[in-house]
């Protein structure tokens, strides 16, 4: 008997709302997709992408542009402009093209270039193909379907796979949300990959999103060579890094 095959999952259109200069992207329900201020297109608006960006403290000043940008899911594209303003090699994966042509037409999300490939792909075939192994500094992942439950991969294949795909000294920043969701078995998942030693979080948002973060071959700097970082992030970004140095704790809510 032939194996059935697997279903195809639901994908809902991308619908928009607005409210005070602030542009939304939704999947057909209340949720938040993402977001974008209308006249400051240039600067990141939710309170968890911004913090999905702690992999800045992470990189040496010097080092920060250069080298090959991934997020997996695409929101309304905040990270995805951000780091190929910043002159990074980006490559966005997004399952529903509905939400690319949203990007595109709403949400200031240029066309592909040498330094842009927005890919209409899975996001879990994306990160366990070989010949993307090794070849990422900087992986953010946000995936989520309409209903915002969970995340739609979250397993410890899909780690193991993300954690494949960064170079040496890459560092990956996962979003985790939803009624469904449980932040310690997912953070449990993701040490399992990474090393619990190489696993660090921040502090929930009052939304309820908590961003982790997993390192691969390096270790979280001093408390204050990450000082410093913060201010250079500060004036570079005109992003909130001081605060961050406050929400960083270990799995075990130590902080450094």
């Amino acid at each position: 008997m032939p194996a059935r095959p697997t279903p195809e999952p639901e994908l809902v259109p991308a619908t928009l709302s607005e409210a005070d200069g602030v542009r939304y992207l939704h999947l057909g329900t209340p949720w938040v997709q993402g977001a974008m201020r209308v006249r400051k297109p240039n600067v990141i608006e939710l309170d968890y992408v911004q913090r999905m960006m702690v992999w800045l403290l992470l990189i040496e000043p010097e080092a920060l542009g250069e080298g090959h940008a991934v997020q997996l899911g695409l929101g309304a594209a905040a990270i995805t402009r951000f780091t190929q303003r910043m002159g990074m090699r980006t490559t966005a994966v997004e399952l529903n093209p509905t939400v690319i042509t949203a990007c595109r037409l709403w949400f200031k999300l240029p066309e592909d270039d040498d330094r842009l490939q927005v890919l209409n792909q899975d996001a879990g075939l994306w990160v366990a193909d070989p010949k993307n192994a090794g070849s990422v500094q900087v992986l953010c992942v946000d995936l989520y379907d309409h209903e915002a439950a969970s995340p739609v991969l979250d397993d410890d294949a899909f780690y193991r796979a993300c954690h494949r795909v960064l170079a040496d000294g890459g560092v990956m920043t996962v979003n985790l949300f939803g009624r469904d969701a449980s932040y310690e078995q997912s953070a449990a998942r993701i040490a399992a990959a990474f090393g619990e030693a190489a696993v660090w979080s921040m502090r929930p948002t009052r939304e309820g999103n908590t961003v982790v973060v997993g390192m691969k071959g390096r270790v979280l700097p001093s408390r204050e060579v990450l000082a410093a970082r913060a201010d250079n992030i500060e004036n570079r970004f005109d992003l909130p890094a001081r605060k961050w140095l406050r929400m960083i704790r270990n799995t075990n809510g130590v902080t450094p």
